[in-house]
């Protein structure tokens, strides 16, 4: 296809988010949680495991430690043993005993309301500190880009960056602030149901005009990858 211009781009961009809200006007997340310390630790489980196994385990974590001072004195491996289940398990128990030790000890035992506080804690990083902050407090801070996300916004070519820190530095620059907010949740959804990982539906998709990946086997880069 011919050099699209910045402009062209953004404006495809801008529609793009448009549709999405057409489609997903009242999402949420697909993670349990009832306050800033259960959103914490459930999106830091969830990375690289799905939202429903991470469900599956928390109803018992926070039963047995339902603040940060109670997982904060915790044995790690007595928390591993709940979320054995999920990938990753044995960092992820580290990472959430550290991330409730630093809430206590640094934060007063509240989860801090900033990207740069967040990011301090074991285990978290952009993604789960911009879903914290949208989810929990209302900022919106950046755009959280998961898998979904990211192979959406490759396939879109909105970004070709390799990582998806960088791909959400293409996306804020991108699209105007106030369209950030409902990006992750969207994207998620509309990863789920349609742009697959490796058999998107781009017969009938209602983003088929405006994709320049439609139809095309190329369309798919996290195969290029590999």
């Amino acid at each position: 296809m011919p050099r699209e211009s910045k402009r062209a781009k953004r404006e495809r961009a801008v529609e793009v988010c448009r549709r999405m809200g057409e489609l997903y006007p009242q999402v949420e997340s697909a993670l349990w949680f009832r306050n800033p310390y259960e959103l914490v630790i459930s999106v830091l489980l969830s990375a690289q495991t799905t939202d429903a196994a991470v469900n599956k385990v928390t109803p018992e974590l926070f039963r047995r430690w339902p603040d940060p001072e109670s997982l904060a004195a915790a044995d790690v491996a007595e928390v591993g043993e709940v979320i054995r289940t999920i990938g990753f398990w044995r960092a992820k128990a580290e990472h959430a005993v550290g991330a409730a030790q630093m809430i206590v000890a640094d934060f007063g035992g509240e989860v801090p309301g900033t990207m740069e506080e967040l990011i301090k804690l074991p285990g978290v990083g952009r993604k789960t500190a911009n879903i914290v902050l949208n989810k929990a407090y209302g900022v919106v801070d950046g755009i959280a880009v998961d898998t979904h996300v990211f192979r959406i916004s490759r396939r879109l070519r909105f970004s070709d960056a390799p990582t998806p820190l960088a791909c959400e530095q293409d996306l804020l620059a991108l699209l105007p602030r106030e369209l950030w907010g409902p990006v992750n949740e969207q994207w998620i959804h509309f990863g789920r149901d349609t742009c697959t990982a490796h058999a998107p539906a781009c017969d009938g998709c209602p983003l088929m005009d405006l994709c320049p990946s439609c139809g095309k086997t190329e369309g798919n880069p996290e195969k290029k990858k590999r």
